[in-house]
């Protein structure tokens, strides 16, 4: 298959930041084949030609952090601080899931990734039906990291947790069957939860199962909450990301999920490591749970990517609001000039991809990567005659899902012109809360 989408603003997301006003993407398969500015002349004779004149082509945009085991559980957890949100509502929930509750929940979220331009996510499951999971994701055609929950201490529900064997060995058979299936789109990372519900066994077990798999991550919660802080120091002596090091767990292919709560001395260890941060505004604010100093890691050229989190703390999936928030939440605090709108931009592209060691293959637009792009509809928003820099504060301050006309993953259309090419939208509603109306009677 061999697509031309031509004549529209081309934002490259490259290591120049080009801009191209009417430039046009030959693609080939599933990459990209050429990058084209203005009046280029080219011959080819493409299956599809697309005329972009009034869009924006963008990379697809990547989330470091969902849980889409959860997305059904929208609306059933509000107004929690994050224990007793885990503890009297999300635990005993995920523990309620079957196979098909699972599957029905990640249909859901990925069906909201799509319209909302997310191309690439990396997922923490529950400590059961994973495969479920990674089936709904590779099926529908989005690009992930899965990983099972790892959890063998659970003090607030101990109804879901298993032993430390047991997690370690079903996390290996899922990798091994699952790292690099559905077309290399699907790869593994581990997932120890966070640092209360994991023996010290279970964590550095699952970061050395990481060496046996080239391109495996380690993905964990860390420093989120100040009594998740507080019970974290009693325990283990120090704070959270230092016991993390302690264990040996920090590197580049590290991924740690809010890190609000830190000291001088942690963040001097998320940059020597290489460790990455992945940040969730909207979780965070409505969990109360703070809000992280990004301009210090930045500052300290720590790599910081961009999450939703789960829909029942969101409660959407929505990056836009992640993007929206992720700059304007700083600007009390550091000022107006911090976190402008292209570095914002740059977390949810690039700076993802990086994070996920994908950075030389997905993240900007650029012959030879895979083909993850979106097409937007700026005339949708307030500024629709935007040029150059100005759409990076288009696509941050005013952009939302209402602005996605098309989406692309691995050069196949997974949402054109505002419809759904391999998803059935009404069978997955239908389904869905069938499925859930039979989780809560498990209750």
């Amino acid at each position: 298959m061999v697509t031309l989408i031509r004549g529209g603003s081309i934002i490259t997301a490259n290591q120049r930041g080009d801009i191209l006003p009417g430039g046009s993407l030959l693609i080939e398969g599933d990459r990209i084949a050429a990058v084209f500015g203005p009046d280029a002349d080219i011959e080819t004779s493409p299956s599809e030609i697309v005329d972009a004149s009034r869009f924006v082509i963008i990379p697809g945009f990547i989330q470091t952090h969902v849980h889409l085991c959860q997305t059904l559980f929208r609306g059933m957890a509000d107004d929690l601080q994050l224990l007793d949100w885990l503890g009297k509502k999300i635990f005993p929930l995920e523990a309620a899931h079957d196979e098909r509750s699972i599957y029905f929940s990640a249909l859901r979220g990925i069906a909201e990734l799509f319209r909302s331009g997310t191309t690439t996510i990396m997922d923490m499951g529950s400590v059961n039906h994973e495969e479920e999971l990674i089936k709904a994701m590779g099926e529908t055609g989005l690009r992930a990291f899965a990983g099972k929950a790892m959890m063998d201490i659970n003090d607030i529900y101990p109804r879901l947790k298993e032993s430390s064997h047991e997690s370690l060995k079903s996390t290996l058979g899922l990798a091994e069957k699952w790292h690099g299936s559905y077309e290399g789109r699907i790869k593994y990372a581990v997932a120890p939860r966070f640092v209360l519900s994991c023996s010290d066994r279970l964590m550095r077990d699952a970061y050395e199962m990481t060496t046996g798999f080239g391109g495996m991550l380690f993905h964990t919660h860390a420093s989120e909450n100040r009594d998740e802080m507080q019970a974290v120091r009693e325990r283990c002596g120090m704070g959270n990301i230092e016991f993390l090091n302690h264990l040996g767990v920090l590197s580049e292919k590290t991924c740690l999920a809010h890190c609000i709560h830190v000291s001088e001395k942690e963040i001097g260890l998320l940059q020597s490591t290489k460790t990455n941060v992945a940040h969730c505004p909207s979780s965070n604010l409505k969990l109360g749970s703070g809000i992280a100093d990004i301009p210090a890691f930045i500052g300290k050229r720590i790599n910081v990517t961009l999450g939703a989190d789960g829909a029942p703390c969101n409660n959407t999936l929505d990056i836009f609001q992640e993007m929206r928030l992720t700059s304007l939440l700083q600007k009390p605090f550091h000022g107006p000039e911090s976190m402008p709108a292209r570095s914002v931009f740059e977390m949810a592209t690039l700076c993802g991809a990086k994070a996920l060691g994908l950075d030389k293959e997905i993240g900007s637009i650029e012959a030879g990567k895979k083909a993850d792009i979106v097409l937007l509809d700026l005339e949708k928003v307030w500024n629709p005659d935007a040029r150059g820099e100005d759409l990076y504060a288009s696509i941050v301050y005013s952009g939302g899902p209402e602005n996605v006309d098309s989406v692309m993953v691995n050069g196949k259309w997974v949402y054109r012109k505002r419809e759904f090419t391999g998803i059935d939208e009404e069978r997955i509603v239908f389904d869905s809360k069938e499925e859930l109306r039979k989780l809560i009677n498990r209750l």
